[in-house]
């Protein structure tokens, strides 16, 4: 539990102030907290708990908010969600346990899964899996990193959630040469669909992200985290990628993941906004099984929408249209704050706006005399 409570970037991003001197003082507490974090502990150790903290914090706790809300308040949950009132999560207490259980399951495999590749991997190289030291990395490195494991999550989460658990034939496929009902693409087909869309047409809420069967859970949402982590950290000669980039990389995922399965509507954002609404989407129509298990009616597979649009897999809108859809927004906006400043501050060579039109009326009843 100590090693939990003394997680440096928690205490950083709980912090009650966000003045200067305040934040200043923040990186010192995080940097004499994380050296002290290394130096007392194994990077497993700090690893698996961090891992294990961030999603309870960003995943279980508000999962179960967000339950609590839609159980008790449906009235108002469902004027909230896509597809309404069919969008709630069921209200008796053995389908919730039921599902809850399921993802506590998936949550502990998946954890362990990885502790068990860590292990391995650190005994097989004698080093961490990830870079743990003192020195934190640095601002450019982070973003880059965190661009290069986004973009690789993308490219495999599309690529498994559409060809593996989807069912769809893979492009060199031929008509007449598809594999048969089977092959383990369909069995993971038949899993994903029984389990992940058992609620047949209906939106997910944010618990549902871990109740899908544990082998495709362990396919769609661990296998493209770790493994871009893994081949970034070993393809670069030095082992560069530092744990804590690794753990903001978990965070990030998590509540993203989080909030675009709780079919809100009203959550903020360009991105995320649509992330939530094409979630919503890929299950109302992946749900319909018949369509689900022969490959077709279904889309919106990856987790950010660009490689759905690249692939013309989009349904009920595309990333490109909330992209426009924001870009016309601030047109108008600025449109309108330049009619009011010419208005308000005499553009066009009026002298004055409102106050030259009404000079310019005194003018003119002042000649007519």
């Amino acid at each position: 539990m100590d090693i939990l409570l003394s997680l440096p970037f928690l205490s950083y991003f709980f912090s009650t102030s966000l003045t200067s001197w305040s934040t200043s003082l923040n990186l010192v507490f995080f940097y004499m907290t994380w050296s002290t974090l290394v130096l007392s502990h194994s990077p497993l150790k700090i690893e698996i708990l961090g891992i294990t903290a961030l999603r309870l914090i960003f995943w279980l706790a508000p999962s179960l908010l967000f339950l609590a809300f839609d159980t008790l308040v449906p009235s108002l949950a469902k004027d909230i969600k896509y597809n309404g009132a069919s969008a709630l999560p069921p209200r008796d207490a053995k389908s919730l346990s039921r599902l809850l259980a399921l993802a506590l399951f998936n949550l502990a495999l998946e954890t362990a899964v990885e502790a068990g590749f860590s292990l391995s991997l650190a005994t097989l190289t004698k080093s961490p899996v990830f870079r743990t030291s003192t020195t934190l990395p640095l601002p450019w490195q982070i973003i880059k990193h965190l661009a290069i494991l986004f973009t690789a999550r993308e490219l495999l989460t599309y690529t498994i959630h559409r060809y593996l658990l989807h069912g769809h034939p893979l492009p060199t496929t031929t008509r007449g040469t598809h594999t048969s009902s089977n092959t383990p693409s369909r069995t993971l087909t038949s899993l994903h669909t029984n389990h992940a869309h058992a609620r047949a047409g209906s939106p997910p809420f944010s618990l549902q992200l871990k109740t899908d069967h544990p082998l495709p859970y362990l396919l769609h949402h661990f296998l493209p985290v770790y493994l871009p982590a893994l081949a970034l950290h070993y393809s670069t000669p030095s082992h560069n990628l530092h744990l804590l980039t690794y753990l903001l990389f978990i965070a990030l995922t998590t509540l993203e993941e989080t909030l675009s399965h709780s079919g809100y509507t009203i959550i903020p954002g360009i991105v995320m906004g649509g992330m939530v609404r094409r979630t919503a989407v890929h299950y109302a129509a992946a749900g319909k099984r018949t369509k689900a298990r022969s490959g077709a009616g279904a889309g919106n597979f990856g987790s950010w929408g660009v490689v759905d649009w690249v692939c013309g897999t989009s349904l009920g809108g595309d990333v490109m249209g909330d992209l426009r859809e924001e870009a016309e927004k601030h047109r108008v906006r600025e449109r309108g704050e330049k009619k009011a400043g010419e208005v308000g501050g005499g553009g066009g060579g009026g002298g004055g706006g409102v106050e030259g039109w009404r000079g310019k009326r005194r003018g003119k009843g002042s000649g007519r005399g």
